[in-house]
C-alpha cells in the first residue's frame, strides 16, 4: 500500500518524507518482526520503548518510521505523531482496508463476564446459522479454528489483521472483549462498534503496569460506550448511571427487575453429577421464554440476559437463543470435567478475591457436602491480592489447597506464605501441596460423595508459566493421566 494511503487520517506532528507514494509491504511495532519494505511504528510502553529500536529496524530495511519523538538516530522518512499507539490504530485500519465496516461488530466489556457472554452470544448465532468471530481472553476463535493471542485484546494492528480474516472469511459477526486496557491503550480506536455490551462493574486492575485508581479503570472501560451505535447495560449494577451517563447513543438494558427491557422473572438450580447449572424466566416487553444454563450462578445468568438481549435486538428467533444458551462450553469458566467418582470437578479461571468469592457463593448454593477449591497465586503481581483470595477461599471453601500457579520470577514458597496469611485471617481449614500436580491428585483420591472440587486460577491456560519459561500444564491432561496412572478412570 502507498505510503499516503496508509497515513490517511493520521494525525501527523512533523514529516521529513518527501515522497507519499513509497511503497510500504507491512507495518510492524515489534523491531524482530521488521522486514524490507516496512514501516516501522514506534510505541512507547511501560518496560519497553519502540524509539530505541530504531536502529535495528532501518538495518534491517524498514522504509518509514512512525515516531512521537525526534530520533537520535539520522533517517529520511521519519513521521512525528503525537501518540503512535493512537495512531497506529487508523494506521492498521487503512493497511487492512477497514475490515470492521464489512462486519457486524460487538464489543464487550466489564470486570466480568466478557468471556463467557462473548462465547453465549457465538453459541446463539451459529445456531442460527451465522458465522462468527470472537477476539478474546481464549485467543482468535473462528468456528473450531482458535488462534492464539497474547493479550484479551491484542494491538491494534492484530486486531485489524484478525478481522480482515473474519471478513475474508465469510463471518457475518466480529464479537470482541474491549479489556480496559485495551481500550485505554487505543488497540480498538480506528472504527466504530455496532453495539457495545456492559456487564459489570469491581475493583480489579490496579496496580503496576495496570490502571492508577478505580477511576481511571472506569473511565477507560466507558471509552466503548462513546463509540458505539447501541449499547445494552447491567441496570443491577452500580455503575449502571454512570455508564449510561457515559453512552452517547442508544441504550437497551437487562437486569432482574421488571424496569429493564429484558428480565429475569425467576431462577432454579440445577444440579447432577458433573453438572451445575441454573434454570430461569426471561421477559421482555413482546415475549417470555425458559432457558437452561449450563453453567452455575447469579453472574451466570446475567452474562444470558446480556447475550439474549443482543440476539433478541438483532431478530434471532427465542427458540435458537434456547439452544444456543443450552449449547454453550466455556473453557476454564466453571468447566466441569468428567470424573468416576460420585462427585463435581470444575476448572475455573478465579484468579483473585471477587472471582473466588463469586464461584465459591455460587457453588455454595448448591448443596455440596464439602466445598474444596485448589488455587495459587500469580508471581510478580500486587501481593494484596494473595492475601485477599486466600482469605476469600477460606471463608467460602470447606477446605482450601494452596498450591502453585504462575509463579513467573518469584520464588512459590513465598507466594503461598502470603497466600497462607489470607487464609489464617479467616480461620478456614487448608493444606499446602506446593506441585499443582500432586494437588490435583491429593483432590481426586480424597473426594468424597457428593463434594464439589474447584481448580481455580488457571482455567483455559494450558501452561504455568515459571522463570520466564511456560511449561506445558492442561488441568483437563493433568487429570485424565492421574485417572489413568491411579486406575480411577
Amino acid at each position: 500500500m502507498k505510503l499516503i494511503e496508509i497515513l490517511d487520517g493520521v494525525d501527523i506532528v512533523k514529516s521529513g518524507c518527501k515522497d507519499m507514494d513509497i511503497d510500504i509491504s507491512d507495518i510492524a511495532y515489534n523491531s524482530t518482526k521488521v522486514s524490507g519494505g516496512s514501516m516501522f511504528v514506534c510505541l512507547k510502553g511501560s518496560n519497553i520503548d519502540g524509539h530505541f529500536f530504531v536502529k535495528e529496524a532501518i538495518d534491517k530495511g524498514c522504509k518509514v518510521i512512525i515516531a512521537q519523538q525526534e530520533l537520535k538516530v539520522s533517517f529520511e522518512n521519519v513521521v512525528i505523531v503525537k501518540n503512535t499507539r493512537k495512531e497506529l490504530a487508523k494506521m492498521s485500519c487503512n493497511f487492512f482496508g477497514h475490515p470492521a465496516s464489512k462486519l457486524i461488530t460487538v464489543g464487550i466489556t466489564g470486570t466480568k463476564g466478557k468471556t463467557t457472554t462473548s462465547h453465549m452470544i457465538k453459541s446463539i448465532l451459529e445456531q442460527n446459522g451465522d458465522k462468527v468471530g470472537v477476539i478474546g481472553t481464549m485467543g482468535v476463535l473462528l468456528g473450531d479454528e482458535v488462534i492464539k493471542t497474547e493479550n484479551t485484546t491484542p494491538e491494534s494492528y492484530e486486531i485489524q489483521s484478525h478481522l480482515s480474516y473474519m471478513a475474508n472469511s465469510g463471518c457475518k459477526y466480529a464479537v470482541l472483549e474491549a479489556s480496559s486496557l485495551g481500550l485505554k491503550h487505543h488497540r480498538l480506536d480506528g472504527f466504530k462498534f455496532n453495539y457495545g455490551i456492559f456487564t459489570n462493574f469491581s475493583k480489579d486492575h490496579v496496580g503496576t503496569n495496570e490502571h492508577e485508581d478505580m477511576n481511571d479503570y472506569f473511565k477507560s472501560k466507558c471509552l466503548l460506550f462513546k463509540n458505539s451505535q447501541v449499547v445494552f447495560i447491567n441496570r443491577d449494577d452500580d455503575k449502571y448511571l454512570d455508564v449510561k451517563k457515559n453512552s452517547v447513543c442508544d441504550v437497551k438494558t437487562f437486569g432482574f427487575g421488571s424496569s429493564s427491557d429484558l428480565y429475569c422473572s425467576k431462577t432454579g438450580l440445577i444440579v447432577n453429577q458433573g453438572y451445575v447449572g441454573v434454570e430461569c424466566k426471561f421477559i421482555s416487553s413482546n415475549q417470555e421464554y425458559d432457558l437452561k444454563i449450563p453453567i452455575p450462578g447469579r453472574f451466570s445468568v446475567y452474562n444470558a440476559l446480556a447475550a439474549c438481549l443482543f440476539c433478541e435486538y438483532v431478530g434471532i428467533d427465542v427458540e435458537i437463543i434456547q439452544k444456543g444458551i443450552n449449547k454453550v462450553r466455556v473453557k476454564g469458566r466453571v468447566e466441569p470435567v468428567k470424573v468416576p467418582g460420585n462427585y463435581t470437578l470444575l476448572i475455573d479461571y478465579a484468579h483473585n478475591a471477587v472471582s473466588m468469592e463469586n464461584v465459591l457463593t455460587t457453588l455454595r448454593e448448591y448443596k455440596p457436602n464439602r466445598l474444596i477449591v485448589l488455587f495459587g497465586a500469580g508471581g510478580n503481581r500486587p501481593r494484596d491480592r494473595r492475601y485477599e483470595m486466600g482469605e476469600a477461599a477460606g471463608k467460602f471453601a470447606d477446605l482450601s489447597i494452596i498450591t502453585a500457579d504462575n509463579s513467573r520470577f518469584e520464588n512459590v514458597t513465598d507466594i503461598i506464605k502470603d497466600i497462607e496469611v489470607g487464609v489464617q485471617k479467616s480461620k478456614g481449614k487448608y493444606i499446602v501441596i506446593p506441585d499443582r500436580k500432586k494437588a490435583i491428585k491429593y483432590c481426586l483420591e480424597t473426594a468424597r460423595d457428593g463434594d464439589i472440587i474447584v481448580l481455580a486460577g488457571k482455567g483455559h491456560e494450558t501452561y504455568q508459566e515459571i522463570n520466564g519459561v511456560k511449561y506445558n500444564f492442561d488441568e483437563r491432561e493433568i487429570i485424565n493421566n492421574i485417572l489413568s496412572e491411579s486406575h480411577l478412570a
